[in-house]
């Protein structure tokens, strides 16, 4: 059974919620959702990326918004809490979906080098 995630777990910004209900418009009816999913990032921590879900998983969590749900499943849902989803047009087809208050994870063990940071939070990064 998959439990229901609140705004404290999880928010959507209006211009993130506009944008996904636009996306949906244009997917499959067999598509249940966006799944929201945590990747290791090297020395940054993590990054976090969505794509579209055909199913969901008995360990998963649904955020209910108008016209799509939000699926986390329970390893990525340690890391999403709190977090806000914002989707930002800088024009010239320069969008994107940015995760705002993401907490920070401890680092990458020690040799493991910087070689493939990455981060979608927009945050970290290597020196």
């Amino acid at each position: 059974m998959t439990a229901t995630l609140t705004d404290q777990d999880l928010t959507l910004t209006a211009p993130a919620n506009g944008k996904m209900n636009e996306l949906f418009k244009e997917v499959d009816e067999n598509i249940k959702g966006v799944r929201v999913f945590v990747t290791p990032g090297g020395c940054s921590g993590i990054s976090f990326g969505m794509t579209f879900a055909e199913s969901l998983e008995a360990d998963d969590s649904v955020l209910n918004c108008e016209g799509f749900d939000v699926i986390v499943d329970s390893n990525t849902l340690q890391y999403i809490r709190g977090v806000e989803i914002d989707f930002v047009d800088q024009g010239n087809g320069n969008e994107s979906f940015v995760f705002n208050n993401v907490q920070p994870v401890e680092a990458a063990p020690s040799g493991s080098g910087c070689g493939g940071c990455s981060s979608n939070t927009g945050a970290g990064g290597c020196s």
